[in-house]
């Protein structure tokens, strides 16, 4: 009996919108986002910021995330994820604040805005258009306006690749950060040789199938460490909002300091709850070890574990190995509930009564 996950045309009768357009479109997405967001000019007093603040909500903080983790070694100044309406009391005129939003239109990123032009802060836009393009005008902010030809979905989600690349061509032209072409052209390279190991027609050894049916019908716990933390974010987003599933995520070495002892109560939850744990043999030696041995608590206290082994040579790959698995693992996850992944039903009508 064929799998709907195995059928591209069963896939299709649920997949109203393209999702897995979305997904297989990554390494476009990323090259996309590197070329033209690397056009962009900064004013010579950004690099002078004494500390960076990224203003995004939902799937339009997580490329930021991803490289607050991804390159926290490098960074030599704060870096801050801030999804709230008020940006921090110390954002000043020495701050660098970045304003993500894919639709342009969330009000919590346009509220930073608004405060950030009144503090003089130095002002960066990602965005594909909106108020937040306009506000970008108004105030001669240099801004990365996506052109989402790549995101056949228009899921701010599914736009990742823009996110992630474009706000690292962004950052290395600020000189806050330092990527070479060659590390994205092989990163592209890469990716686009990957999915053709995940998609529909990859019926033999497919992992990301493999997790969807061992996390089908249960709670799913992401638990990752160092530079492959904000991949774990961004599955997990994904998860929330394409397979509409329950998660929890925790982090190494902080998992291993108390939450090891909330695997005992309540006990009926040990059938319905797996837990994912993310692996790479470039975390500190220490830290692999904590993953053998967090995977065997989490076995001997009756739950179902799994390792997600990175394999990437670099962290930038890994990253994106990890994000390019969890996509189509999500996405295939969403098929076996027969669900449609675009809409967020309920994230909508709480949007809707907000404006009231």
């Amino acid at each position: 009996m064929t799998s709907i996950l195995d059928s591209r045309e069963e896939i299709k009768k649920l997949d109203t919108s393209n999702v897995l357009g979305s997904v297989e479109s990554l390494p476009d997405q990323i090259a996309d986002a590197w070329t033209k967001a690397s056009e962009l000019t900064f004013p010579d007093t950004y690099p002078l910021a004494k500390n960076v603040v990224v203003a995004g909500m939902g799937g339009s903080a997580l490329g930021s995330w991803v490289i607050k983790r991804l390159f926290k070694d490098e960074l030599t100044l704060p870096f801050e994820v801030y999804s709230h309406y008020a940006l921090p009391g110390y954002v000043d005129k020495d701050s660098l604040v970045l304003l993500s939003s894919y639709s342009g239109s969330t009000e919590e990123t346009l509220a930073a805005g608004e405060q950030a032009a009144r503090v003089g802060a130095k002002v960066a836009v990602i965005a594909s258009g909106g108020e937040l393009e306009q506000m970008a005008l108004k105030h001669g902010w240099p801004a990365y306006i996506i052109d989402p030809v790549h995101n056949p979905s228009g899921q701010p989600r599914m736009a990742i690749g823009y996110a992630i690349a474009g706000q690292l061509a962004m950052f290395t032209k600020m000189g806050l950060i330092n990527v070479a072409q060659d590390d994205i052209d092989t990163l592209v390279d890469r990716l686009r040789a990957m999915v053709k190991h995940l998609t529909p027609e990859a019926v033999e050894n497919n992992t990301a199938k493999y997790l969807a049916y061992q996390a089908y019908d249960k709670q799913i716990t992401l638990t990752a460490a160092e530079h492959l933390v904000g991949a774990a974010h961004v599955t997990n987003n994904q998860l929330n909002e394409n397979a509409k599933v329950l998660t929890a995520e925790w982090h190494l070495p902080e998992f291993n300091h108390h939450y090891l002892e909330a695997l005992k109560n309540p006990s009926k939850l040990k059938e319905d709850i797996i837990f994912f744990l993310y692996n790479s043999y470039l975390y500190n030696p220490r830290v692999t070890r904590r993953v053998e041995l967090t995977k065997t608590a989490i076995e001997k206290s009756g739950f179902q574990a799994e390792v997600i082994q990175a394999t990437a040579s670099t962290p930038l790959e890994q990253v994106f190995e990890i994000i390019t698995l969890g996509a189509f693992f999500n996405f295939y996850l969403a098929m076996l509930y027969k669900l449609d992944p675009a809409p967020i039903p309920t994230v909508d009508w709480f949007k809707s009564e907000m404006a009231k």
